[in-house]
C-alpha cells in the first residue's frame, strides 16, 4: 500500500471548521436558534464539531441531527428523531463533498417540512460537481481527476485528518 497523500492533518483541519463556525454565525447572526443535520459517518462527526465552535460565538440554541442513508443507493433516508424544520435555519453536514449527489438526495426529507433556510457544509469539496449542489462553507476545496478520491478520517469524536488517492 502506498504512503497516504495527506491534504489536512488534525490541527489545520480544526481551525478550518473553526472558521467555517464563525462565517455560519456571521451569515446567521440573527438567528436564535440553528439544526446542524450530520450526514452519518464522519458528517456526524463534523457537526459535532462545528456545534462545539458556535457555542464559544453562537448565542441561540444549537441542535444536532444526524441522518443516515445508503450513499450510493440512497432510497430511503432516515432522521435520528422526528422534528419540525418548519421556519427552521438548517445546516446540512458531511465530511467530503464529491459530486453533490449525497446532500441533493439528503435533502428531499428537509424540504417536505418547509425549513426557512438550508445551507450546506462541507470539510473538504471537490471540484467536480455531477449534480447542482452549491456547498455553502468550505474547509478546503481540491482540484482533483476524476478517478481520485478523498477520505476524511475520524477517530473518537475527532477529525484526524484528510488524504486522497
Amino acid at each position: 500500500m502506498q504512503d497516504k497523500k495527506y491534504i489536512l492533518d488534525a490541527r489545520v483541519a480544526d481551525k478550518k471548521l473553526r472558521r467555517m463556525a464563525l462565517q455560519v454565525v456571521e451569515q446567521n447572526y440573527n438567528a436564535t436558534q440553528l439544526v446542524l443535520i450530520g450526514i452519518k459517518q464522519n458528517g456526524i462527526v463534523i457537526a459535532e464539531k462545528i456545534r462545539k465552535h458556535l457555542k464559544d460565538v453562537f448565542n441561540g440554541e444549537v441542535l444536532v441531527l444526524e441522518l443516515s442513508m445508503d450513499k450510493k443507493h440512497p432510497a430511503e433516508i432516515t432522521l435520528n428523531e422526528n422534528f419540525d424544520f418548519t421556519g427552521k435555519i438548517i445546516l446540512l453536514i458531511d465530511d467530503v463533498a464529491n459530486s453533490g449527489r449525497t446532500m441533493l438526495y439528503a435533502l428531499k426529507p428537509l424540504l417536505e417540512k418547509f425549513p426557512k433556510k438550508i445551507q450546506t457544509l462541507a470539510l473538504v469539496e471537490r471540484t467536480h460537481k455531477t449534480f447542482p449542489i452549491a456547498v455553502d462553507y468550505v474547509g478546503v476545496s481540491v482540484s482533483t481527476t476524476l478517478h481520485e478520491h478523498i477520505f476524511v478520517e475520524v477517530d473518537g469524536g475527532e477529525v484526524t485528518g484528510a488524504w486522497m488517492e
